[in-house]
């Protein structure tokens, strides 16, 4: 592209102003001629820019306005106005530059998502790093990243990381990553050097697929900046009507003039493409996506929310939730889970990687396995310190007979939803891990800030079970739960919304794509790749983060709202110009001046939709995330304690009783539980007071505390004087106190630490 063509709008302000001045300076200095001469300059260079807009808009048999300011500048030429004719192309040319530059200042995140790209990868190799061409890296190519470095692809780390994660999710303070953690690509090291396993190539890796997604969205305009050119349709014979009436009745064809200068609809024109982009540019600052402006419009008209439940509502990834041990078992669960994480380190499985992560999460130090063998549908197997450690399904690990121990266990599992990995160690079963999918912890706080934004029904579609989506429904509180469902069944569901009000749907599956496809608009997440829904989708989440999906609505409606009120106050004003030229009270240059200012108004009125507006929820302060950080790091830690909680009372169930488990456990929770308890109770509420408006939001977690302490001490008094009969009563107390635990760890986590 040639140079002036890149400039074309600044040397069209230059030159038309320029010549505007010089003809003042010349008519100041009595040379009368040279001024005319170079005010018509001026309106010849703005009468042929706008002929050739509009040749264009004729090729494209697209209606168009421009028309309007053609014929102010001709008939400014004809009735011999020259300093009128070059004052309205000056206010052209910088409506034409103003919008140029909107539009660049309103795009500026999503083209700098383009720009910093990652181009070569270096590959870890056993005479060291070598740099290649981020093309050529396969899947299990172990990639090293050093400081200030962009993640080529995506993958698995393989031991911890800080991540600067702002230019995928908006979020501006680093992250940190463990060992096992999946991490994306388009993320930048904000730490040390660290190593990973590529689990994608470059081309199938989250950011491309952002990128992707940002040239569709830039090649989409909205329905309401091309209503403009609809609008031409009426107001360009509205405008020549009056324009004639005014120069019939004053027989006077300046205030014909005079009238098509003030008729110019910049507002429309300028106004509400740049508010519409502006939105766009918002919410891409806040990790969404949005395809085009008749996306952002159809966000912010939705009345119906529909979501699929794994990995929208819930994380979509396995967590362990509980390590299963036998009562007399001769390996701790804390050593069945580092035996069962060493031999994990070797394999790419989705609950391998759950499996490390929770093992680092603990602090448990793991060994280097040998002689590793994988094999689909038996697990794998391996040698860790002597040991051959097994896991895998039931089937492959555990032949023969199922000890009581694991029947339990898998009937939990089977209560809770749970995932079961089962552990031999030198083919003796050694323990259960339980790995669950949790709900977000967010997402309940979430659906109440949609419907505080106008949703007024949301309903979970699933294709789980009914039992299972009823409880996620429940906790989350949507209004309707549609389970068993397969992508025709989605699909039939949303057509049905649809009929009701405008619809949202949000997901994150291939299963869901035919559903997005047929909503209002589709939503979907897509922080940790691109796929089949990424591409049927309206708007995509590129952050892990379901609450700026409330933050794209509420960006969506005020930039709506922006548009509404730029086009209505400028589009007024210059309707009330038009009246006052027809009267003969506006002569065409001071028309054309107070056009220009009507402009500049509604533009700015318009760009007003880059200011950030009303968050959907209270946030932390900058001065308390730290300590609202490392309070959450306990919280992390305590969670194995709370339950253990359940599976020392499980223990229980029948003769001998032996209550050494439970006087250990108490000495765990006297010493680790009730002072966190009692640290966040000093520290954490407040914390949450000033985020919530006060410590009235606050005071059921503080009567939760006292509850847990309350239980804790009585427990306490119960086993270090126990009779026979207080085994039960024992075990209804330590459930009591599981229960307690599990509801508070979840309240905490959606009014605070969700927040982080």
């Amino acid at each position: 592209m040639r140079w002036w063509t890149r400039r074309r709008e600044q040397l069209l302000f230059a030159a038309t102003t320029i010549l505007l001045l010089a003809g003042l300076a010349l008519a100041a200095a009595g040379a009368g001629a040279p001024a005319d001469l170079a005010w018509t300059t001026a309106a010849v260079l703005g009468l042929t820019y706008s002929t050739v807009t509009l040749i264009a808009a004729a090729r494209r048999r697209e209606p168009s306005v421009d028309v309007i300011a053609w014929l102010a500048l001709a008939g400014a030429l004809w009735v011999g106005e020259a300093l009128a004719a070059a004052v309205i192309a000056v206010m052209l040319a910088t409506g034409v530059l103003l919008e140029a530059r909107a539009e660049a200042r309103a795009r500026r995140e999503l083209s700098a998502l383009v720009a910093r790209a990652p181009r070569t990868a270096r590959r870890d190799t056993g005479a060291g790093p070598v740099e290649v061409p981020v093309a050529e890296v396969t899947v299990g190519d172990r990639l090293l990243v050093g400081a200030g470095e962009i993640v080529p692809v995506d993958g698995r780390l393989l031991g911890p990381a800080v991540l600067d994660e702002s230019a995928l999710t908006g979020e501006p303070l680093p992250v940190e990553r463990r060992a096992g953690e999946d991490v994306r690509s388009g993320v930048v090291n904000a730490g040390q050097v660290f190593r990973l396993t590529a689990t994608t190539t470059a081309e199938a890796s989250t950011y491309a697929g952002v990128l992707r997604l940002v040239d569709q969205a830039q090649a989409q305009s909205a329905p309401f900046v091309r209503m403009a050119d609809r609008f031409a349709v009426i107001f360009v014979p509205v405008t020549l009507a009056l324009a004639g009436l005014a120069w019939i009745l004053a027989a006077d064809p300046v205030r014909a003039v005079a009238v098509l200068v003030v008729a110019t609809p910049c507002p429309l024109l300028l106004a509400a493409p740049i508010a519409i982009i502006s939105g766009i540019s918002r919410a891409a600052r806040a990790g969404v996506v949005v395809k085009g402006g008749g996306a952002l419009e159809q966000l912010a008209a939705g009345r119906v929310l529909l979501f699929d439940k794994t990995g929208t509502l819930t994380a979509g990834r396995p967590v362990l939730s509980d390590v299963v041990t036998p009562v007399t078992g001769p390996i701790s669960a804390t050593g069945v889970l580092r035996l069962a994480a060493s031999v994990d380190q070797s394999s790419a499985h989705v609950l391998a990687g759950a499996i490390v992560t929770a093992a680092h999460d603990r602090g448990l130090r793991l060994s280097t396995p040998e002689r590793v063998e994988e094999r689909h549908g038996h697990g794998i197997a391996g040698l860790v310190d002597g040991h051959r450690v097994h896991l895998g399904k039931a089937a492959a690990v555990v032949p023969g007979p199922l000890p009581a121990w694991i029947r339990q266990a898998r009937r939990r599992a089977l209560l809770d939803g749970s995932l079961t990995v089962f552990v031999a160690v030198d083919d003796v079963p050694a323990g259960v891990l339980l790995l669950e999918d949790p709900i977000r912890p967010q997402a309940p706080r979430m659906v109440r800030a949609l419907r505080g934004a106008g949703i007024g029904r949301v309903v979970l579609v699933t294709g789980d079970r009914a039992d299972t989506a009823e409880t996620v429904g429940r906790i989350v509180g949507v209004d309707a739960v549609r389970a068993d469902c397969d992508p025709a069944g989605k699909l039939a569901v949303v057509r049905a919304e649809q009929d009701r009000a405008p619809t949202i749907m949000v997901g994150d599956g291939i299963n869901d794509a035919p559903a997005l496809a047929a909503a209002s608009v589709g939503v979907a997440l897509a922080a940790r790749g691109a796929t089949a829904s990424a591409e049927a989708a309206d708007v995509v989440l590129t952050v892990d983060r379901i609450g700026a999906l409330a933050d794209a609505i509420l960006i969506a409606r005020r930039s709506r709202r922006v548009a509404g009120w730029a086009v209505g106050i400028g589009m007024g004003l210059s309707a009330v110009a038009m009246l006052v030229a027809a009267a003969g009270y506006l002569p065409p240059v001071a028309g054309a001046v107070l056009q220009e200012g009507i402009d500049v108004a509604a533009i700015a009125i318009a760009l007003t939709a880059l200011i950030p507006g009303r968050p959907h929820a209270a946030v932390i302060r900058p001065a308390d995330i730290a300590t609202a950080q490392r309070l959450y790091t306990e919280h992390q830690e305590i969670r194995p304690l709370v339950e253990r909680v359940r599976t020392v009372a499980d223990a229980l169930d029948q003769p001998p009783y032996d209550l050494g488990p439970v006087r250990t456990l108490l000495d765990d929770l006297e010493v680790r539980l009730l002072a966190h308890e009692r640290a966040e109770e000093a520290e954490l509420l407040p914390i949450m007071a000033r985020a919530l408006g006060g410590t009235e939001a606050t005071s059921g977690l503080s009567r939760t505390h006292a509850e847990i302490e309350h239980q804790v001490s009585r427990l306490r008094r119960t086993v270090d004087d126990p009779i026979p009969e207080d085994v039960t009563d024992i075990r209804r107390q330590l459930y009591g106190l599981y229960a307690i635990l599990r509801l508070h760890n979840a309240q905490e986590e959606e009014g605070v630490f969700s927040r982080l």
